[in-house]
Parts: C-alpha cells; sequence; structure tokens
C-alpha cells in the first residue's frame, strides 16, 4: 500500500473509530472492571501458537481474569494446524469466540463471514475503552494485518517484521564495520569475502524449505525489493516481468554464497546456522531475537547485530508477517463482547511495555519510543524502521493463496535446486495461479479484485 494510501486509511480510522466523550465517561471514567462487570463468568476461546508472543500474553493472563473475571480458554496448536482447525471449528459452529487471523487467513475469515468487524463493538461506550486509539497502531500493520476491503475486523497481535541478523565479528574479520545496506552491496561486496567453504563457513543463509517457507519466506523476498510482484493490477500473473526475473534471478545468482543444502533448510536451520557461527548474516522474523540472544541456544553473544533487511532497486520492502485478534461471529453476544474486552486489553498501550518485556512485539507504535525499550532489545530500531512501510499483500491475502502456495513452493524450489529454468518455473506457477484465479472468480467479476 502507498503511503499516501496509508495517510488517508490513519485519518479514516480517526474519524470513524474515535469514540466521543460523552458526560458519564467524564464523571466515571471507563474501567476495565466496570466493563466486564455485567460478564462475570463469561468463558471465551482462542487458539495460541508455541511462540515467544503467545507465551508473553499467558503469563500476563492471570491478571485480565482477576480484573474482569473472564475466563479466557486457549488451545496452543503448532503453526500448520491453526487455520485448519479454525475453519473446521467455525463451519460446524464450534466454540471458538476469537479469531487468530493470520495476514493471509483475512481475506477468507473476511468473507466468509467468520469474523466481525470492529464497529459492531467500537461504537459501544460500555465496552469501548475511550483509549483503545487505533491510530496507535502502526498503519501498516492494522492495515495488512486486521482491515479488508474497507473494514477494520482484527486488532494486530504478535506480529513480526523480517530483519537481517548479522555476526558482527564475523564480517569485522571481513574488514567491515556495519551490515550492508542493499542486496547487491551484499552479494558482491560482502558475500566473496565471509565464503569460505572450506572452513564450512558462508555468507548468507536463506530459509527455502518446500511449502509456506519456500513461497513466503524465499520466493517472495525477491519480487517485491526488485520491483517485481505476483499479480498484476489485472490479477494476472506480474513473474515474467524484468523487475520479477531480475529478483529471482539474484536469489539464484545468491545460492553460491550459502551453504550447500539450504532448499531444505527451514527457519530453524537458517536460525541456527547463524547461531553457530556458520553463516555471517541470515533475514529473519523479529520473533527470533530471543532465540538468537539466548546463550542455550545461541554461540553469538555480543557478536549478534540487527539491521533492516537490504534494499534492491525498489527500495526496502522486507517480508511482513503476523496475526491479529478478531471476534467470532459464531459466539454468543455475551462471548462477542467479552472477546472484544480481551482483544483490547491484549493489543492495548497500557500493557505493551510489559508484553514486550515479557517477550512479545506490541503492534503499538507509543512502546517502542521508550527509551528504555530501544536500549535493551536491539530488534526495535530496525523492525519500527521496516514497519514505516510497506507491502500489506507481501503474500496475497486472498483466500485463493492456500492453493496457490504449493505452486509457488513447488516451482520456486525447482528453480533452486537447477530442475526448471527462472523463466519455466514463472511461466509454470503464473499459468497455473490464473487457472486458480479463474476457478475462483476473478476474472469474471464474481469476486473484487482483493489481496
Amino acid at each position: 500500500m502507498k503511503k499516501s494510501l496509508l495517510g488517508v486509511l490513519s485519518a479514516a480510522l480517526i474519524a470513524t473509530f474515535a469514540v466521543p466523550a460523552a458526560p458519564v465517561l467524564a464523571a466515571a471514567p471507563w474501567a476495565i472492571e466496570k466493563a466486564a462487570a455485567p460478564l462475570k463468568g463469561t468463558k471465551i476461546k482462542v487458539l495460541f501458537l508455541d511462540r515467544p508472543g503467545y507465551r508473553a500474553i499467558i503469563k500476563l493472563l492471570p491478571e485480565f481474569e482477576k480484573q474482569t473475571g473472564i475466563k479466557v480458554n486457549y488451545e496452543v496448536v503448532p503453526y500448520e494446524n491453526a487455520r485448519e482447525k479454525q475453519v473446521l471449528n467455525f463451519t460446524s459452529k464450534g466454540d471458538i469466540t476469537l479469531a487468530l487471523v493470520d495476514l493471509v487467513w483475512i481475506g477468507e475469515f473476511a468473507e466468509n463471514g467468520w469474523i466481525v468487524p470492529v464497529d459492531k463493538f467500537s461504537g459501544d461506550a460500555s465496552i469501548t475503552d475511550p483509549n483503545l486509539n487505533l491510530p496507535g497502531f502502526f498503519p501498516l500493520l492494522l492495515n495488512a494485518f486486521g482491515s479488508w476491503d474497507g473494514k477494520v475486523y482484527g486488532l494486530p497481535f504478535d506480529n513480526y517484521s523480517g530483519l537481517m541478523f548479522y555476526n558482527q565479528c564475523m564480517l569485522k574479520d571481513a574488514g567491515f564495520d556495519r551490515p550492508p545496506q542493499t542486496w547487491d552491496e551484499l552479494m558482491n561486496v560482502y558475500a566473496p569475502k565471509l565464503t569460505r567453504p572450506e572452513k564450512k563457513q558462508y555468507a548468507f543463509a536463506l530459509q527455502s524449505l518446500r511449502g509456506e517457507t519456500q513461497s513466503a519466506d524465499s520466493f517472495m523476498r525477491f519480487l517485491w525489493p526488485f520491483g517485481g510482484s505476483l499479480l498484476n493490477k489485472d490479477f494476472k500473473s506480474n513473474l515474467l516481468s524484468k523487475e520479477s526475473q531480475a529478483g529471482l534471478k539474484f536469489r539464484q545468482d545468491l545460492m553460491k554464497y550459502m551453504p550447500p543444502g539450504v532448499v531444505s533448510y527451514d527457519h530453524a536451520e537458517a536460525v541456527n546456522a547463524l547461531a553457530q557461527g556458520q553463516v555471517a548474516m541470515i533475514t529473519e522474523w523479529s520473533a527470533f531475537y530471543g532465540t538468537l540472544t539466548d546463550p542455550k541456544t545461541s554461540k553469538l553473544g555480543k557478536c549478534l547485530g540487527v539491521a533492516p533487511e537490504p534494499k534492491g532497486p525498489a527500495g526496502r520492502l522486507p517480508a511482513l508477517g503476523g496475526f491479529s485478534l478478531a471476534v467470532a461471529a459464531q459466539a454468543s453476544p455475551a462471548q462477542q463482547k467479552a472477546s472484544w474486552i480481551f482483544t483490547q486489553w491484549a493489543t492495548s498501550e497500557a500493557i505493551a511495555r510489559p508484553y514486550v518485556e515479557a517477550g512479545g512485539v506490541s503492534g503499538r507504535m507509543a512502546v517502542y519510543k521508550d527509551p528504555a525499550v530501544q536500549a535493551k532489545f536491539k530488534y526495535v530500531e530496525p523492525m519500527v524502521a521496516s514497519w514505516q512501510q510497506g507491502v500489506p499483500e507481501f503474500r496475497p491475502r486472498f483466500p485463493a493463496w492456500s492453493s496457490i502456495t504449493e505452486v509457488v513452493a513447488e516451482f520456486g524450489s525447482k528453480m533452486m535446486l537447477g530442475e526448471v529454468s527462472i523463466e519455466q518455473g514463472a511461466k509454470e506457477i503464473g499459468s497455473r495461479m490464473e487457472e486458480t484465479l479463474a476457478t475462483e472468480g476473478y476474472y469474471d467479476g464474481k469476486k473484487k479484485k482483493l489481496q
């Protein structure tokens, strides 16, 4: 999304969601205990992942339950199962009252009516904190993770940015006092000096395991910064464009500075390669900062450096990932209100600092202006920089992505392995993707061209 449109979105949110200060609120300020009093004993349910952001909110849950009397039941599931479990629950009218919405699920969940727009609740002063302050979220995050077709459905929760993690000591030994600023600089200036196959040391590792890791974290990472994209404005493949081909060719050329077998690397292998001193640089999710600073899982110690992802010819357009929390349409009226109160609390400015201290990543702008937070967490400054602009559709957010990602992963892997050429792979992905989009109704007007 262009910067000007983000500004329009932010202004619209202020106008749409600002809660007027009624006289009664001035006399008796809104308190979560008072808002939740009629809902005491209500049980809500949400899925959590086994990741730092969820462990952080679980640590803070007892205080929420004590204040509100609302019982939060949660189930910890692997990411790979989270979408399927929720879809089955929603289609069978199950017990989930609060949806965990990934970036690439927002279109599917909204278009199927499984989640409720926040304006159903935000106008009710009895259950809405006047300090809700939706414009206090990074606009990119609120748009990408919580919004679909002009409506806000969820509030950003557990959000990530692609960052560059690097071994400062390895770079210094090679004669560099800073990380590379551009992809071109990384490959043509840094990589030759940092690659020593005889010592099994390499400049860079790109997580590329077939699956969502290949399609989203490897393939897509080299489209946007080079000026390319998966689709054009008419929803036809853009993979044969000069810019898309340049990005994919760059990825292929960069492989000579990566460890053998990198096509089978998932996130854990890429992070571990940096943590154990086998590679000098990786581009990975901000959420792995804790793994790389933990002496139990990393040898880096003070050698760890963190920077924004390098710029390409089209600028710095890093990977974007994470979730929002959205009230489920299938929940009862009381459960919906209780889920809305929990969502506000979990994503609020009020608990942003303790949430971050506990290992979470807040989508709120204010907490990262705290000098103490900036000093304690090296990832803050580059992450905030990366969220100033970006591409909400870094991975398409429409329902068809679940089918298209498999095709991208198959031929993206074959490209890296040399089983097909860059052009041949792009043609195969494009034709199969367009077949899917035609079946889904994007070319005959049945569906809006939204991603």
